[in-house]
C-alpha cells in the first residue's frame, strides 16, 4: 500500500511520502534501518513533518533528522521545501545514545513514534536500490 492512499498513521500521508521520495535521492534507502516520526504541526497556512532516521554505514550509526514545510493554505498552497541534516554518527551499538542527540522540538513534549522501513521505503524501491549497489 502506497502512503498517498490513505494515511491512517504516523509518518503516513502525501507530506511523508515527498519527504520518503526525496530523502532516498539524498541517502541510500538500503542503510537506513530506523524511522521515527514526530507528530504532524500545524501554524497559520503551514504544516510542519520531522522525522528522525538511522543509517547504517559500514561499521558506524549516522543519525538524521529530515524535515518539511508545506504549505497548505493561501497562495503559496502546495509549496514543499524539505531539508536533511545529520545530527549525530558513532558506532553500530549506539543507537539509543545517538537518538537522545536528536533535538527535540520546544512545543511537542511527545517522543518521537517509530515507523516501519516499507511505509517509507515500500519493498519495490528497496530492491531497485540494491540492485543499484
Amino acid at each position: 500500500m502506497l502512503m498517498s492512499q490513505r494515511p491512517t498513521g504516523p509518518g503516513e500521508g502525501p507530506h511523508w511520502e515527498r519527504l520518503a521520495a526525496w530523502v532516498r535521492e539524498q541517502v541510500p534507502a538500503s542503510e537506513v534501518d530506523g524511522v521515527w516520526v514526530f507528530r504532524v504541526l500545524r501554524r497559520d497556512q503551514k504544516e510542519f513533518g520531522t522525522a528522525v532516521l538511522s543509517r547504517v554505514e559500514g561499521d558506524r550509526r549516522r543519525i538524521y533528522t529530515a524535515s518539511y514545510t508545506a504549505t497548505i493554505k493561501g497562495k503559496q498552497r502546495g509549496g514543499f521545501e524539505p531539508q536533511l541534516a545529520e545530527v549525530g554518527r558513532g558506532p553500530l551499538e549506539a543507537l539509543q545514545e545517538l537518538l537522545a542527540l536528536v533535538p527535540v522540538r520546544a512545543d511537542d513534549e511527545e517522543p518521537p513514534v517509530p515507523v516501519a522501513l516499507a511505509h517509507w521505503f515500500p519493498p519495490e524501491v528497496l530492491e531497485l536500490a540494491l540492485d543499484d549497489s
